[in-house]
């Protein structure tokens, strides 16, 4: 089988892939052109969705392709072909992910920047820091990632809630409520936990009669996608003491513009769409148990629903 491996770290997945199944054909180019030659004759494509989409701008015909993000918006742009299986990294960004979340549930409670600020004038802080024992934390988005989230919290003692399509049973969530339930439930949890994907129901979620809803002590950590939180009215809700503060991973447009208010917003801590990189170990090896079943004819894990949008 001939693979295509259209990704910036093309080399480290391409030896790994050499490594685990050398019965495989892997092409692949760091050059765009020599890219797009080897990808007429692959029926396969491994990588990132933007070079997947430019290849696919081309006119080649794969069979199936793996996303090495666990979003894929830039193939579900309007215009593009959908006659191919696609795959969504799934089962590979739940631990990583989670220890994004906890890093700075853990900081806010310890208050680790405002402790940095008194190191830096010298003022001795000898504030008590606080627990995440019995904190209300509502995680929107429970699929693959969120569950695995949800898992690595609760030996923490918090209790845990979730927002999914529709209302549903899944544990350990005390109660997963539609995307309707959100404006009650922010008002009722210390911690509000984005990680819905990029689709049209979930573009400006958070907005200033949301913010409105939160309680003034809770955090927003958005590790989602940017488009779900307005921008304007985030900096205005902090301004007004609407929520303590928020970690914003994700933007709606990434570098962030240098005039861009969340630079400058007071709360806000920009991490650099940094929260939960794509091992390429873990990669490969969901890449080849879905090769196994792709060539068996069974199911593929992370199979996209065009009409859902993930």
């Amino acid at each position: 089988m001939r693979v295509l491996i259209a990704e910036h770290d093309h080399a480290v997945y391409a030896q790994l892939l050499g490594q685990l199944a050398p019965e495989l054909q892997v092409m692949t180019s760091g050059d765009s052109a020599e890219l797009a030659s080897l990808a007429a004759d692959c029926p396969v494509w491994l990588g990132q969705p933007d070079l997947l989409a430019t290849l696919l701008r081309q006119g080649h015909k794969p069979q199936w392709l793996q996303s090495t993000w666990a979003g894929i918006t830039p193939l579900l742009v309007e215009g593009l072909p959908r006659h191919y299986r696609l795959t969504r990294a799934v089962g590979i960004f739940g631990q990583v992910m989670a220890e994004y979340v906890l890093t700075y549930m853990l900081g806010h409670e310890r208050e680790v920047l405002p402790r940095l600020v008194s190191q830096v004038e010298r003022k001795w802080d000898s504030r008590q820091g606080q627990s995440l024992v019995g904190r209300k934390v509502l995680i929107v988005g429970t699929g693959d990632i969120g569950q695995s989230v949800a898992e690595f919290l609760k030996p923490f003692g918090v209790q845990l809630y979730g927002i999914a399509s529709t209302p549903r049973e899944q544990a350990p969530f005390i109660e997963v409520a539609g995307l309707q339930d959100l404006g009650r439930l922010v008002g009722e949890v210390d911690y509000v936990v984005n990680l819905l994907p990029n689709t049209p129901s979930t573009h400006d979620l958070y907005d200033a009669a949301l913010f409105k809803q939160f309680k003034p002590t809770g955090l927003l950590i958005n590790a989602g996608r940017g488009v779900a939180v307005v921008d304007a009215d985030l900096v205005e809700a902090l301004k007004e003491g609407h929520l303590a503060g928020a970690v914003i991973d994700v933007c709606r447009q990434e570098p962030l513009p240098q005039r861009h208010p969340f630079w400058t917003a007071w709360g806000l801590l920009l991490t650099g769409h940094s929260s939960a990189p794509t091992s390429p170990v873990l990669m490969a090896q969901l890449f080849l148990d879905n090769m196994r079943a792709f060539q068996t004819g069974q199911a593929l894990r992370g199979e996209v629903d065009f009409n859902r949008g993930y």
